[in-house]
């Protein structure tokens, strides 16, 4: 992990990105078939955008949205940096929390944002290429990766530490926020095996539960990969318990399983998007 500080994100391509009465700025980097990198809270900080970085590097065109947050602010880079992190969450996450673009706690039903990415997905296919678009979501963004699938053109959804509903009942640890409908979509091309899914988390990560994996592996069969890292593999120096598989959790050095979870991320772009 490096020093704190923001990342001013100057090697992105910037541009603003408008469907669905929403306009929003979106990042690019790379070419190749594209990633839709979906930022965790408290947005894209400089961990996100280091991963995106590294999702260019294999060959593909990273694709970074703007949620929520200040793009390429380090909530580490405080006096206190686990105060600041703590801070930067709160600030990103309440309003998203009462914002009509996500859905919180309901079960079984997708975030209004998830049309949005839907149509980004669908217009960087276009000017990408490829057989299809990959797509990322963490923490808060996790399930929004496995509900843009119900569109054919997403063929490499990642769910890392998918968090979303909120587990405060038993109920909302067995779903994940995708409409009953897309999930079926999603079931059905699973099914058919035209869809595989990999899913990452810390194994006693209360925020994405264990359940919530079980749950997807009965929905989905065989195509559902889940990695469940333990605990002690996380970064010491990442702020809270461990939860975030591969940014603040990352260690990035050879044989840290974090660092081969990653590896295993990139494998899954490269099996489904770099075909030749």
């Amino acid at each position: 992990m490096g020093q704190p500080g923001n990342d001013a994100l100057t090697d992105f391509d910037r541009i603003d990105f408008t469907a669905h009465g929403r306009s929003a700025p979106v990042y690019r980097l790379g070419t190749g078939p594209a990633v839709v990198v979906l930022s965790e809270m408290p947005g894209i900080t400089p961990r996100v955008a280091d991963f995106a970085r590294t999702v260019a590097g294999i060959g593909c065109t990273a694709v970074v949205p703007h949620l929520f947050g200040r793009d390429g602010h380090d909530p580490r880079a405080g006096r206190v940096p686990a105060v600041g992190f703590v801070a930067s969450t709160v600030r990103a996450i309440v309003p998203a929390c009462i914002s009509s673009e996500f859905t919180v706690l309901a079960t079984g039903k997708s975030s209004p944002i998830v049309t949005w990415l839907r149509a980004l997905a669908a217009e960087e296919h276009e000017r990408c290429g490829g057989p299809g678009v990959g797509a990322i979501g963490m923490c808060f963004t996790g399930g929004f990766a496995l509900a843009m699938a119900a569109d054919d053109r997403l063929i490499a959804p990642v769910l890392s530490q998918p968090s979303l509903p909120f587990a405060a009942t038993p109920s909302r640890v067995r779903t994940i926020d995708v409409d009953t409908d897309d999930m079926r979509v999603v079931e059905n091309r699973c099914a058919r095996g035209d869809l595989s899914v990999l899913g990452l988390r810390f194994q006693g990560d209360r925020m994405s539960p264990s359940g919530r994996f079980a749950w997807l592996k009965e929905r989905l069969g065989d195509a559902f990969t889940a990695v469940e890292l333990p605990d002690a593999s996380a970064n010491p120096d990442a702020p809270g318990p461990p939860h975030s598989v591969l940014t603040e959790g990352l260690i990035d050095r050879p044989g840290e399983p974090t660092r081969e979870a990653l590896d295993q991320v990139l494998d899954f772009f490269r099996e489904r998007l770099l075909t030749t």
